[in-house]
């Protein structure tokens, strides 16, 4: 039987903490209750409370308005302050507490909105194969989204039941190479390897997430942890190497021996949502070498002096990962100005926003409280 199961669920299992107690003492003066976000749909979210109780709660209107980009409204990991109604009453989200970490992305395809994976996250445990999955490029991609979450990465290079063990000792130490903060371990999910290893990390308070491309062994993993076949799991395809979506909604799942896990939908697209900043954090030894190129407005692709090439050339730089610090350098370009572009949107429509409150004396004086920063 589990914590939640026989009532044993408390604020401490859920990773409850003084900062989060310091946060919360305004809204529990009135009365509301914290809760931590499991799951989302399109019209509501599935939270727990401090005693285990799994309940439904919508996003007051407030809060929504409050929000100057997607990435802003509570997401699965967030903790919230709760007014629980009574019979036949909503129970609605009135707030939401500061984020501790918060693992995202860039919204795939064309949007230049940040994708919320999970919040307050503790460890982000990305799994991948030594086989047709793997790709250090990707990985580096992942690194660079873990690093700046403020979560720990933990990598599994699963299946090794199925390639031979140099193949797996290759491409783990290819993968530790690129950020000694990384723990990387070689598992076999059907050998029951990677329940032991995740199980380590696992403790009361805990929060994790699983990452990784469909159909190297993600909810397998899950299914092992949670002591259950909660995610449904299918056969690798013979031709392609590719495992279909087997986890199709984003949850958190609390689980019997402690900690909490978020299962996400297998990620095919690894897009970056960061800043400069952090790019050229991530690419120290590329901007050292850049440093000493001829020309301060070097493009570092065939302009003269080019150190970045030299070094590509001599053999001293990764031709792969000179692309995809050009790529990244790129992408973050067009991020940035498809931003600007939405930021003048948002602010157009606050101010027409703005404008139709003004007209109702219920919307003025909620509207004044909002400007002086009542609750």
């Amino acid at each position: 039987m589990d914590a939640l199961a026989s009532g044993r669920m408390t604020l401490k299992d859920l990773g409850w903490n003084d900062d989060l107690e310091k946060a919360f003492a305004p809204y529990r003066a009135k009365g509301w209750e914290p809760a931590r976000l499991i799951r989302e749909s399109p019209i509501n979210f599935g939270a727990f409370l401090g005693d285990g109780e799994e309940i439904d709660v919508i996003l007051c209107g407030r809060v929504w308005h409050a929000a100057t980009r997607d990435a802003d409204l509570p997401a699965v990991g967030d903790w919230v302050a709760v007014e629980v109604g009574g019979e036949n009453e909503d129970n609605v989200i009135r707030a939401t507490l500061p984020r501790r970490t918060c693992f995202s992305r860039k919204m795939p395809g064309k949007s230049s909105e940040e994708q919320v994976i999970g919040a307050n996250v503790d460890i982000v445990a990305v799994v991948t194969d030594p086989g047709s999955d793997f790709n250090i490029r990707r990985m580096e991609r992942y690194f660079m989204l873990i690093g700046r979450s403020g979560a720990k990465a933990v990598v599994l290079v699963n299946k090794s039941d199925a390639f031979p063990t140099e193949v797996c000792k290759n491409a783990a130490a290819e993968i530790a190479a690129l950020w000694s903060e990384a723990d990387v371990h070689i598992t076999s999910a059907i050998k029951g390897d990677g329940l032991k290893v995740l199980k380590k990390y696992l403790k009361r308070g805990v929060t994790m997430c699983i990452v990784g491309s469909s159909g190297v062994g993600k909810s397998t993993l899950v299914n092992q942890l949670y002591g259950d076949e909660w995610q449904w799991t299918s056969e690798v395809n013979e031709v392609t190497g590719k495992g279909r979506h087997t986890t199709t909604s984003r949850e958190l799942v609390p689980l019997d021996n402690g900690g909490m896990l978020i299962d996400n939908p297998g990620m095919r697209e690894i897009q970056m949502w960061t800043d400069e900043t952090t790019l050229r954090d991530s690419f120290a030894d590329v901007e050292a070498l850049a440093a000493e190129c001829k020309f301060r407005d070097c493009r570092h692709r065939n302009d003269a002096g080019c150190a970045i090439r030299a070094a590509v050339d001599s053999g001293k730089l990764d031709m792969g990962r000179y692309e995809n610090f050009l790529n990244l350098e790129n992408e973050i370009s067009a991020l940035l100005k498809r931003a600007e572009k939405r930021q003048m949107a948002v602010e157009r429509w606050a101010k027409r926003n703005h404008r139709v409150k003004a007209r109702n004396l219920a919307d003025r004086i909620q509207l004044e409280k909002d400007e002086r920063g009542e609750i």
